[in-house]
């Protein structure tokens, strides 16, 4: 059977900088792969390049063992991401930003499939509250709500430990591992180097658009996990002794 996720040499670039640099992986039903490295290494354009926000320069990616057409458009039900930005709007309530999404995906059930979400990430008691009055932790949870709300079965997430704290946090893990149990996909972009393990199945290490490191997180050599990850970031992008 084809990876869910197949990435093949994939290449973008920005003038001469190659911020995406033959960039190769597959990835199965239910795996994790756990994306770290410096500020710069090119970790979100490739989100973005997964997503179908950007072209690749060279390469291509395949969903299910298809290549995907970026004319296309009924692939991008299968992907659901977790950006930067949160795409919310202040002036609606919760439930009301979800709906509005919703609506766009033409989602049956929708009203379940919100309240479901919401309870997901914490959010039930908010629903009817305006996002204008919420705090950048819950805006990221509501995101996140956003983000599975029609069921994707690839989820892209770039720093989504930013701004939560300690109870949101775990709440955000509890949902990686029911992603992980429902067989979704998951690529995680961050830098925080605890729960990016914890949850990695696999793990990369990106260094100026490149992998420096790919492998399952039992791979990782040297006996401590953070010391040679650190290699890469104390080094300011390449290996140290």
């Amino acid at each position: 059977m084809a990876p869910v996720l197949e990435a093949r040499g994939l290449v973008r670039r920005y003038g001469p900088i190659h911020a995406v640099n033959q960039i190769s992986f597959g990835l199965e039903e239910g795996e994790l792969l756990t994306v770290f490295g410096p500020n710069g290494a090119g970790k979100t354009t490739l989100l973005g390049m997964l997503a179908g926000s950007f072209r690749p320069h060279a390469g291509e990616i395949r969903l299910r063992g298809e290549p995907r057409d970026a004319a296309a458009t009924d692939w991008r039900r299968e992907i659901g991401l977790l950006s930067h930005q949160t795409f919310l709007y202040g002036a609606l309530t919760a439930r009301e930003n979800l709906t509005f999404f919703g609506k766009l995906y033409d989602l049956q059930d929708l009203g379940d499939r919100v309240d479901t979400r919401l309870e997901q990430v914490g959010l039930r008691g908010e629903a009817d509250r305006r996002v204008h009055g919420f705090s950048r932790g819950m805006r990221q949870r509501l995101a996140l709500a956003r983000t599975l709300l029609h069921d994707p079965s690839l989820v892209l997430l770039d720093e989504p430990f930013t701004g939560l704290d300690v109870h949101a946090s775990a709440l955000l893990r509890e949902v990686l591992g029911q992603l992980k149990d429902g067989r979704r996909t998951v690529v995680l972009v961050t830098h925080n180097l605890i729960e990016g393990l914890q949850l990695a199945d696999r793990v990369a290490i990106q260094v100026e658009g490149r992998f420096a490191f790919l492998g399952a997180r039992h791979e990782i050599p040297g006996g401590s996990e953070e010391a040679f990850y650190r290699r890469w970031v104390d080094g300011g992008g390449r290996a140290t002794a």
